[in-house]
């Protein structure tokens, strides 16, 4: 029999089974129904043409769609290890939400991880450990043209947007910046009335869409900025140049999201679809984007100002660096976003093959200020999958000054990695705009937990330090860091990457760098 004889034989047993009932016992229609339905399906499946699966296996082949939809849940919950999950593995999450919770993030019976695995990094222990200080240390943000720095601390919250998250969202994680005394930085969705209320400081960040200091046309508004980054709340100025999970591609927020809202926060029409564009109106050149990094420091009365970036072409970051000397000026900061970053939502193929891992880019941006004499003058963060202590550690080791953390202060809001940031449903209310959701993140309760986490973290980079034998980041040393390479051979950092001397570019640029170094034009971004 084929198929679609099968199908209307069930449809015809069904159809008589609930005629035969008529006028009899009313549940003979509890055993009809079903295949009523089935059948009615079946013929469905048969006759749509979207799907093959569906025309060949009339109504078994929506098994195979049910499965599919849950399969992420049942690889994270019944199928991946304690150390090979991704983006972030189990152990991971765990001592985030251990930390977050304030209870005890220990682990018995060893690591679960292959020690001889190649890429197995390990930081290097000291036979005289240090006591671990009683105050964590802080870093100064202001190089001489900076009229009022800031001490940031070692581990922050990186750049969310109101809009990707929910008000609830942002207003624990700024209320946990405000009473742990760490930065928040605001995303370039502008500044919304959450991340002013609570009262913690913030890095205003300010994107390709001028969000927040837009005219009609979206050009940059200089007054409405300088009025803006007034406020006693922003202590920092971060112009975004690209984000780590998307580089060279903007953002978009749909209008079914872009409540009244969210419209005014970004000054843009209301229930209209918000596009970022990849490049910035403002500059075009490495010489007119120090000018205006500087411009953006005196109208907000000298406030530290930087920008971020996911690194690509180090002959473009060189010219940056020829700009800041031709021009007398430099940024306070600069934030390596590494490719590693997340995002709400982004193309596949540029999240996983366009941009530079943070390592890279940390050791790129690093020894290019080294090398152009400007490192003393220029503080770095790091962000890109910073959650422990150790992350932390690594990434000063590898140059940074300072760490942010976005999905670890998300986790600590409540999320469970459910991947679902960019369909408005996010099951705990993190990432959506509906207020029924919203509503689950209690906000008394997840504000101390991003400020436990912060602590904690803070504490674990700064036990491990005083096991390494030095109480300060400004000690870490590149072979503190080593890298497996083979099951028998492992390498520190300071041999598997090059290191630049202070001025070494202006003296005698190695070969290595020579080439790039030679041909990075402060007037053009060179390809």
């Amino acid at each position: 029999m084929t198929r679609i004889g099968l199908v209307v034989l069930v449809l015809v047993v069904a159809l008589a089974a609930g005629a035969a009932a008529v006028g009899s016992s009313p549940w003979w229609w509890l055993a009809a129904a079903p295949l009523l339905v089935m059948g009615l399906l079946g013929v469905s499946d048969l006759m749509q043409r979207r799907h093959s699966v569906l025309r060949n296996y009339p109504v078994l082949g929506h098994a195979r769609f049910l499965l599919e939809k849950i399969r992420p849940e049942l690889q994270q919950y019944f199928i991946e290890r304690n150390f090979d999950g991704r983006p972030f593995d189990r152990d991971t999450r765990t001592i985030v939400y251990e930390r977050a919770k304030g209870t005890e993030a220990e682990q018995p019976y060893g690591t679960e991880r292959d020690v001889y695995r190649p890429g197995y990094e390990f930081l290097v222990p000291s036979m005289a450990p240090c006591a671990v200080p009683e105050t964590a240390p802080r870093v100064r943000i202001g190089g001489p043209d900076c009229g009022r720095p800031y001490d940031m601390a070692l581990l922050n919250v990186s750049a969310m947007s109101f809009g990707s998250l929910s008000a609830n969202a942002i207003l624990a994680l700024n209320g946990g910046a405000a009473a742990g005394g760490f930065a928040h930085d605001t995303g370039e969705g502008g500044l919304s009335e959450y991340h002013l209320r609570p009262g913690g400081d913030l890095v205003w960040e300010i994107g390709t869409g001028y969000f927040g200091c837009r005219t009609d046309d979206g050009d940059f508004d200089p007054a409405e900025f300088a009025d803006k980054a007034a406020h006693e709340h922003v202590k920092c100025v971060s112009l975004k140049l690209s984000q780590g999970a998307k580089p060279g591609i903007g953002g978009v927020l749909p209008g079914a999201k872009v409540n009244a809202e969210i419209a005014r926060v970004r000054d843009v029409p209301e229930g209209r679809t918000v596009m970022s564009p990849p490049y910035h109106r403002v500059f075009s050149t490495p010489r007119e984007l120090v000018r205006f990094i500087a411009r953006l420091r005196e109208l907000s009365g000298g406030k530290p100002t930087g920008f971020k970036l996911c690194v690509g072409s180090r002959r473009q970051f060189l010219a940056v660096c020829k700009a800041m000397l031709a021009e007398g000026t430099a940024p306070d900061f600069i934030v390596v976003d590494g490719a590693e970053g997340g995002t709400g939502a982004a193309p596949l193929e540029f999240a996983d093959h366009v941009g530079t891992p943070l390592t890279e880019g940390l050791l790129t941006v690093h020894n290019a200020l080294v090398g152009a004499g400007l490192r003393d003058r220029v503080r770095i963060g790091a962000s890109g999958k910073i959650a422990t202590g150790t992350d932390l550690v690594k990434r000063m080791v590898q140059g940074a000054d300072y760490g942010n953390a976005a999905r670890a202060m998300m986790f600590a809001v409540g999320c469970i990695q459910a991947q679902r940031c960019h369909t408005n449903t996010c099951p705990t209310g993190v990432t959506t705009q509906d207020p029924r959701r919203a509503r689950a993140l209690h906000v008394g309760d997840k504000t101390l937990r991003v400020q436990r986490l912060q602590k904690a973290t803070v504490a674990s980079a700064l036990e491990i330090m005083a096991a390494m034998g030095v109480t300060d980041p400004a000690e870490l040393r590149p072979h503190m860091l080593r890298r497996r390479i083979d099951p028998r051979t492992e390498r520190s950092f300071e041999e598997l990457y090059e290191w630049l001397a202070p001025g070494q570019l202006l003296a005698e640029p190695p070969v290595s760098w020579a080439a790039d170094w030679a041909a990075a034009d402060p007037d053009r971004f060179t390809v």
